[in-house]
């Protein structure tokens, strides 16, 4: 076995490689750029090596500067993750080139199946299952239109070097087709270096159902069950599950036997995830293969047992697979949420921040969590908005569910944008617990999954006071006896009571409460409603009753901000100060960035006539593109930025001069 390998990557995955190499006695060799000097995955490491600026192109995906630290670090083999350098085919050939063992396939089989075009001929041939559609070279504009036609709509664009849901969209009709080509080909050749497209029939109700292969260099090979990854936005994975829910073994098993076909018709080795769609009346449909270890592998090891890195260092070494088809088991149901840094309540765009207050739930047999992060890290613009992966594991599906339920109530994150409350809705909705899976999800539920919240807002204020007064009281009380009135904080004052007044902010709304303290705890006046509170803080946990309604929340306060966590939802206010004046970023008739990032295309010029909706700018933020659109009609009065800028959230991009209606 290897005493030394090297992890071509960051974050979670770094940090999960690292583990089971320790396990089993193996050093472990960093990289890391200057935005991830002080990252977990390098304090992990045995040693680790600095690679250069903090733009993945300028390092994670310098394959030369990596491979140089390999030789210098005397590393064996290269574990390159997933993302960056994984199923890059001139990395691993240059690896080989280098005496390094690349931990992955050959770069033959990244090639076969890093085309999605060769990848779809070569599964044809080898008796997979294929979507109708087009794969072909000819990828003119009139070609493609054509195809397009033939294949009839709905139908779906796909970068040929893609993978992550970019490069990708949905077409609906004709008239739709060029704008949406151009949009895909520009992301693809933004992302992979290559524009070209295929085009497929697009499944109205169809799931995501996929299986992970493992491959010996001795000719032998298995499927470890299957996952069903349908709940998806934009195309990227959300909440992953194994095994799918209500296939059948006959099903299961013939899907399991194609994936493996699929692997060795390019004598695969390693691991590799084969991607199928699954149709309502139990087709599967071949759509891709992941020539890599998968985001969603936990839930297939929480299933089988199996530690799928150690099955990975140990293929590469040349090893046999240490099970046959026969040997493989599974046991119970297992859920992985993608917990990422991002606004749910404004299409998932990305977020960047600080992790003011990080807190997971405890770990055991059944959670488990992936991360990369520790508190007081930074989400930054440069790389994937994911925090960590929240994985459970269960007899059954709904102890499974409920299991993912309680662990999102104790996964709490303040100082960035989360998708958490929103992950906690997706769980515990009734038709994902009913498994009415597709891959239009979200879309079918957007209702159900962004509900109004369930905390009522007049207690939840209390809450905040409570928590405010509180927290303020180890810090400034004058006495250490809880009934003398020097001890309070409400102002108080001889022969009279005075009920201290608070402002608290939420959103743009101001809410002024009177707080009185008593011997036994508080009265909250808020509008005309007088509220009984009383309340013990004891670190983060706040434990309170309400005019005789107990409730208990976490929470912390921040520089006058307060985030309150109650059974997966968040309460999020600030100490309101006259001082503080609210500035508009932005003036009427102008558009501002909606998230740091840079700019990929201005595509009207000053004194264009604009109308509503039209696209004027495309951002990209975290490889993922935007659109920012007119709010009305127009005409383009000021620019600000360029093309190639990067821009700061809330930045003025483009002045309008509105269209004001003729007045009737």
């Amino acid at each position: 076995m290897f005493s030394k390998i090297l992890i071509a990557n960051r974050g979670e995955i770094a940090c999960r490689i690292i583990q089971t190499a320790h396990r089993m006695g193996l050093r472990c060799v960093a990289v890391y750029s200057d935005a991830d000097a002080n990252a977990r995955h390098v304090a992990m490491a045995d040693e680790a090596f600095h690679i250069g600026p903090a733009p993945s192109s300028d390092s994670y995906l310098r394959g030369e500067k990596i491979i140089d630290v390999a030789r210098q670090s005397g590393a064996q083999a290269i574990h390159p993750g997933y993302g960056f350098l994984s199923e890059n085919t001139e990395f691993a050939e240059a690896c080989e080139a280098n005496d390094l063992v690349f931990i992955g396939p050959t770069s033959s089989a990244i090639a076969a199946m890093g085309s999605k075009s060769a990848a779809k001929a070569i599964m044809e041939k080898a008796g997979v299952p294929l979507v109708p559609g087009y794969h072909g070279d000819d990828q003119s504009p009139d070609t493609l239109r054509t195809e397009a036609e033939k294949c009839g709509f709905p139908l779906l664009l796909k970068a040929v070097a893609g993978g992550g849901g970019k490069g990708m969209r949905v077409v609906e009709s004709l008239s739709e087709f060029d704008d949406a080509l151009a949009a895909a080909q520009r992301e693809a050749r933004n992302a992979f270096g290559n524009p070209d497209m295929l085009i497929e029939r697009y499944l109205t109700q169809p799931r995501h159902v996929e299986i992970q292969v493992f491959c010996d260099q001795h000719g032998n090979g298995v499927y470890l069950a299957e996952r069903d990854c349908s709940v998806q936005r934009r195309h990227q994975k959300v909440l992953e599950e194994a095994p799918a829910p209500g296939l059948t073994e006959e099903t299961r098993k013939a899907m399991g036997e194609a994936a493996v076909r699929a692997a060795q018709a390019i004598d695969y080795v390693g691991a590799g995830t084969v991607e199928f769609l699954y149709d309502v009346d139990g087709s599967f449909f071949f759509m891709e293969m992941n020539t890599r270890l998968q985001v969603e592998h936990p839930v297939t090891e929480m299933v089988t047992g199996l530690d799928l890195v150690e099955w990975q260092l140990k293929v590469a070494w040349g090893e046999p697979l240490p099970l046959q088809q026969s040997d493989v088991k599974t046991r119970g149901h297992a859920l992985e949420a993608r917990i990422y840094a991002e606004d749910p309540d404004h299409d998932f765009l990305p977020a960047t921040g600080h992790l003011r207050y990080l807190r997971t739930p405890d770990e055991n047999t059944h959670v488990r969590v992936d991360t990369g992060v520790t508190e007081g890290d930074d989400i930054s613009i440069h790389y994937d908005p994911m925090i960590a992966k929240l994985i459970v594991w269960d007899e059954n599906r709904d102890q499974a569910i409920n299991r993912m339920v309680q662990a999102l109530e104790n996964y709490r994150i303040a100082g960035v944008k989360t998708n958490v409350r929103f992950l906690h809705a997706l769980a515990d909705a009734q038709p994902f617990r009913e498994a009415n899976l597709t891959t239009g999800f979200i879309e079918d539920h957007r209702k159900l999954l962004f509900p109004a919240p369930k905390l009522d807002a007049h207690k939840a204020l209390v809450l905040a006071s409570g928590f405010i007064q509180e927290q303020r009281k180890p810090a400034e009380s004058g006495s250490t006896d809880p009934f003398s009135p020097f001890s309070r904080r409400n102002s108080w004052r001889m022969n009279s009571e005075y009920a201290h007044p608070m402002q608290l902010q939420v959103g743009d709304e101001i809410h002024d409460l009177k707080v009185l303290e008593r011997n036994d705890g508080y009265q909250v006046f808020v509008g005309d409603s007088v509220y009984n509170l009383t309340a013990r803080l004891e670190d983060d946990y706040l434990q309170a009753v309400i005019n005789g309604h107990r409730i208990s929340v976490h929470g912390n306060l921040h520089d006058g901000q307060l985030v309150l966590f109650c059974e997966g939802e968040t309460f999020q206010c600030h100490l309101y100060r006259e001082t503080y004046q609210l500035e508009d970023a932005i003036g009427e008739g102008s558009l501002a960035a909606p998230m740091n990032g840079a700019i990929v295309a201005v595509q009207v010029e000053a004194g264009d006539a604009v109308t509503a909706g039209q696209t004027l700018v495309i951002m990209e933020a975290m490889k993922m593109e935007h659109a920012i659109k007119a709010p009305a009609d127009g005409v383009v009065s000021e620019i600000f930025f360029a093309e190639g800028d990067q821009v700061s959230e809330g930045a003025e991009l483009i002045a309008i001069d509105i269209q004001e209606e003729d007045a009737e």
